[in-house]
């Protein structure tokens, strides 16, 4: 009975081994549908799946904030010496805002001042909201330093331009609604001597938009390029926040009417029912209009819904067709959800590249809809959550966006579209980062997650 033993034997080369008999063996289970689980098998998910930890989305906005707070300093300099200026008496003409990695009058950075608002809110850190409200008091105290020089020639490139003389809404809008939400913040110290700070340059802005940018016949907002009477989707966010947190500042039932308008006539002439999404361009004129649904663009649309909600009285005649429209955007978005979390480029054609922005930018309007009331959470949860995801694979351990189309303009060909650069110093990739990741906490705080059969279901 050798068999039951385990046998010594010396091979050709002389070295000992030893051998063990087939019989003394117990053979592996064949993985099969009888003996293993299969559904349960962990799949090669390219981003992290399941709802995160609110703390893990606290680290990704904490990256952000560390890397913007070091890489946008808040000093005015001789760019010849370096030295400090104080911005009194007669302008010097080296006089710049020291160079940093970003523009602090940019309407990327009033993106950015908002989300460094609400990260501070959801979160409870108070540096996310100091980075904004000090980047906004220096910004303002410069303005009787430039405003002379500015006044004798609206063209000159000062530090202040964009600021004391708008050329256009990309100018005034973003930073203007910003400005809005930090004066009417409660909590802060000095809170009456800021808001008061901000009020004329808020009037500055509000009065560009309504008196000032070019307009269709109807009173549609529109620029002349790149063709004459050209209505651009981006404009919407350039504008409607900023007059919707007029309303709110002011109880002007103005400013909601005309905010309401802005979106009505825009999406009657952009808006596509079929397939819930934006196009990035309309001209006036024209018989046949290509329709390249742009992501970011589709991006600034929805946030702009999002923002006008948030402060739309409930008994506003409008009200309605703004919520109707909310639905049905996202909708359109959410059918085009690459597998990965993020959206393309071009949201329906799927071999333009993934884009970082327009992604942090849906996480973030989808959970503030779900969070207010007005989206199924049932529905759209979970791909806000993967999409959170997705966009966290993005963010460096130094706090940079990577992924984030730069500056674009309107196209009518495809691959103006599809070989867009990509790049860190984009900086429409941070304020939408940090607007996503501080809603998806308050999101996590609202509502629970489970794993259910190995997907991602909301716990009621």
């Amino acid at each position: 009975m050798t068999h039951l033993f385990t046998r010594l034997a010396l091979t050709t080369t002389g070295l000992l081994t030893i051998c063990v008999p087939l019989l003394a063996q117990t053979p592996t289970p064949k993985a099969n549908d009888s003996t293993t689980p299969l559904h349960l098998l962990q799949p090669d998910y390219p981003v992290p799946y399941g709802a995160p930890r609110i703390d893990s989305v606290t680290a990704v906005l904490n990256r952000v904030y560390l890397y913007l707070d070091g890489a946008t300093p808040a000093l005015l300099i001789d760019k010849e010496s370096g030295h400090r200026i104080d911005p009194i008496g007669t302008v010097n003409p080296n006089a710049i805002i020291k160079p940093g990695d970003f523009r602090l009058t940019s309407y990327e950075w009033g993106v950015t001042y908002a989300g460094m608002l609400l990260a501070s809110e959801a979160t409870g850190d108070p540096r996310f909201a100091d980075y904004t409200r000090k980047r906004l008091a220096f910004l303002t105290s410069l303005r009787p330093y430039f405003q002379a020089q500015v006044t004798s020639d609206p063209k000159a490139n000062t530090p202040l331009r964009q600021m004391l003389a708008p050329h256009a809404l990309d100018d005034a809008g973003a930073m203007c609604a910003a400005m809005i939400k930090t004066a009417l913040l409660k909590e802060q110290a000095g809170a009456n001597s800021l808001k008061t700070a901000l009020r004329p340059q808020i009037d500055a802005y509000v009065r560009y938009i309504m008196t000032k940018e070019y307009r269709l016949a109807d009173g549609t907002l529109a620029r002349n390029r790149p063709q004459p009477n050209t209505l651009w989707l981006d404009d919407l966010f350039m504008s409607v926040p900023a007059l919707a947190q007029m309303g709110k500042l002011t109880g002007d039932k103005l400013y909601y009417d005309e905010a309401v308008k802005q979106v009505l006539q825009f999406s009657k002439r952009m808006f596509n029912r079929d397939k819930g999404l934006f196009m990035h361009g309309w001209v006036e004129g024209m018989g046949v209009h290509p329709e390249f649904h742009w992501a970011r663009a589709n991006g600034w649309a929805i946030l702009t819904l999002v923002e006008l909600l948030d402060v739309l009285p409930a008994n506003h005649t409008g009200r309605p067709a703004v919520l109707d429209l909310l639905k049905a955007h996202a909708k359109g978005l959410a059918a085009r959800q690459s597998g990965s979390g993020f959206w393309h480029q071009l949201l329906d054609r799927p071999d333009s590249y993934l884009e970082t922005s327009a992604t942090a930018i849906y996480a973030y309007s989808i959970a503030r809809a779900i969070n207010r009331g007005w989206l199924d959470p049932l529905a759209y949860a979970p791909m806000t959550l993967l999409a959170w995801n997705a966009v966290t694979t993005k963010v460096t351990p130094g706090g940079q966006v990577e992924g984030t189309c730069v500056g674009t303009g309107m196209g009518f060909d495809p691959a103006f579209y599809y070989h867009r650069p990509i790049n860190v110093f984009a900086a429409h990739g941070y304020g939408p980062v940090l607007l996503a990741g501080a809603e998806v906490i308050n999101l996590l705080k609202n509502k629970s997650f489970a794993i259910n059969d190995s997907s991602l279901q909301l716990v009621k």
